[in-house]
């Protein structure tokens, strides 16, 4: 990337409000690969919710995503209209060098070069999942998701997923100083971590996505707020118990750079979730985010505690 580091840190402090602050804490070796996965995970994200493009068309635009990751096709760049219908200026920035990126992926050892491959697959299968899901969706025809399972799935496949890349990619990279528990104990904990870490997301982000017909949390009617509010408690408590499974993960890390950057998003997670608990949706429609000097102050904290 153009000076590829320097381009990727850019990018990622654009898209990223804190994961990029993890990310600087990990070791070198895990560095430029999670960083690589994010950029185009998160591309892949901004292409799914691309509004302005029909879904037939973003699913296109997503295989084709798929198969230049897979170095299957030829990298190239994205056509103008989808740049176009991505508002966010960060975004359209990301989706611009989406070339630079792909190419930076020569830079990845062999083997952690396979892990971000197979993450990258299971995100954008989960998110065409999604666009299939809910390609009728509308504020007037809300779709919420079947049952508990569902929502498990496709936690696992945005979230959960991720944690057991990160720890596969940790012992490929560091080997024995990665951890102090063996692999099969860890990809336990971080597949439950990212879970939690999507319900965050869902939990906090309801009033934007029923705006846009969907509805994660698994509720028959999900325009009878008593019901929602009361499936939303609930799992803001599942949410609470598999976030906190962060940290006992972190607590299993060898070295204090691994440990900070596995339990900032943790620590973020699980003071959202306390100003969520007693949101109704009136408060949740006004937006509920740590302000960025409590994330640094939560930094600190990690620090300390690491």
């Amino acid at each position: 990337m153009n000076d590829g580091r320097e381009l990727g840190r850019d990018l990622l402090k654009g898209v990223s409000r804190s994961f990029y602050l993890s990310i600087r804490f990990l070791p070198a070796p895990m560095r430029t690969p999670v960083g690589i996965a994010y950029l185009l995970a998160r591309a892949s994200d901004t292409i799914a919710d691309s509004a302005t493009i029909p879904a037939t068309e973003r699913m296109a635009f997503l295989d084709l995503h798929a198969r230049q990751v897979e170095g299957l096709s030829e990298a190239a760049p994205w056509p103008q209209c989808l740049i176009d219908g991505t508002p966010d200026p960060k975004e359209k920035r990301l989706l611009e060098n989406h070339v630079p990126i792909l190419e930076a992926m020569r830079d990845i050892d062999p083997a952690c070069l396979a892990l971000v491959r197979e993450v990258l697959a299971i995100i954008i299968g989960g998110q065409k999942l999604d666009l299939e899901r809910f390609g009728n969706a509308s504020p007037a025809n809300i779709i919420a998701l079947p049952d508990d399972a569902a929502l498990d799935d496709y936690a696992w496949r945005v979230a959960g997923c991720v944690g057991e890349f990160w720890t596969k990619l940790g012992f490929a990279a560091l080997g024995d100083q990665f951890s102090k528990a063996p692999c099969e104990e860890m990809l336990k904990l971080a597949a439950e971590y990212g879970r939690g870490l999507q319900l965050v997301n869902i939990l906090r982000d309801l009033p934007a996505d029923l705006h846009a017909g969907r509805c994660y949390l698994p509720v028959p009617a999900p325009c009878e707020e008593t019901k929602l509010m009361s499936s939303f408690s609930v799992w803001r408590k599942m949410a609470e118990h598999r976030v906190g499974r962060g940290l006992e993960y972190s607590n299993k890390l060898r070295s204090k750079r691994l440990r900070i950057a596995s339990s900032l998003p943790a620590l973020i997670g699980l003071e959202t979730l306390v100003l969520l608990e007693n949101s109704s949706l009136r408060d949740l429609e006004k937006g509920i985010r740590i302000p960025r000097r409590r994330v640094y102050s939560l930094l600190f904290g990690a620090f300390l505690r690491g």
